[in-house]
């Protein structure tokens, strides 16, 4: 029977694929985003279903959640990125104030709220998925500080769903290539290094995460809770 699954920021890079991969396996798939075109694009090309929604903003998932079926096998915390890229570049303390609490609010809050929308339709066997970052264990400011946070949080999350019989991990990349992320500010020497920490000696790929989300999402692995699945090439080794 076909899962419903919602992927939140998946009109580009990384939720575009996540969201393109559970559509090709003829899942019901629903993306949210703030901009409409490149959801209406994807819907045009795969067929899931586009919904407008700002993940920071309580009204804005009340009316999200108005119009979901009753029932979401999974949900894949996608939506967030480095605020950081998107500054003015001032440095007094109350800008550092603002651009801080904005990659909290984009990266964790967004997840936490998301999921607290989405309680009640949550199914029994389903899954969350968060997408993190290798910034949580190897530093980047705020926005390694919110996604360490949203790995912190999902322990708890995931004692909280368990007995629902709902698993919570968090999917970790390290560089991925073709996404938004760095808003065309990676240097090519940065660039270089990046792929030069890893075992493979390539970067990921939006296809990489997608199989690591979907897996997760799968009952091959239902007795996988409170993880976080690291895919990084090698880039940051655990034992």
């Amino acid at each position: 029977m076909s899962r419903t699954i919602l992927v939140t920021g998946g009109g580009t890079g990384i939720g575009r694929a996540i969201a393109r991969h559970f559509a090709d396996q003829n899942e019901t798939v629903i993306v949210t985003g703030r901009r409409p075109g490149p959801l209406d694009d994807l819907a045009a090309e795969t067929g899931v279903r586009p919904l407008i929604c700002d993940h920071t903003d309580p009204q804005a998932l009340l009316r999200l959640v108005a119009e979901l079926p009753e029932r979401v096998d999974v949900l894949v915390n996608n939506a967030g990125g480095n605020i950081v890229f998107d500054a003015d570049g001032k440095t007094d303390l109350a800008s550092y104030a603002r651009d801080f609490r904005a990659n909290l609010d984009a990266n964790l809050v967004s997840a936490a709220l998301t999921t607290k929308a989405l309680d009640e339709r949550l199914a029994p066997g389903g899954a969350v998925v968060h997408l993190g970052s290798i910034a949580a264990d190897q530093g980047a400011d705020s926005y390694g500080a919110s996604k360490a946070g949203l790995a912190t949080w999902n322990l708890s999350l995931a004692d909280a769903l368990g007995p629902r019989d709902i698993t919570a991990n968090v999917v970790s990349p390290g560089y991925i290539t073709d996404t938004e992320f760095f808003r065309d500010q990676l240097s090519g020497e940065r660039r270089a290094a990046l792929i030069a920490a890893t075992a493979t000696r390539r970067p990921g790929t939006p296809a990489d995460i997608a199989g690591a989300v979907s897996f997760l999402a799968s009952p091959a692995a239902r007795h996988i809770t409170g993880q976080v699945l690291n895919i990084n090439g090698g880039a940051s080794k655990t034992r």
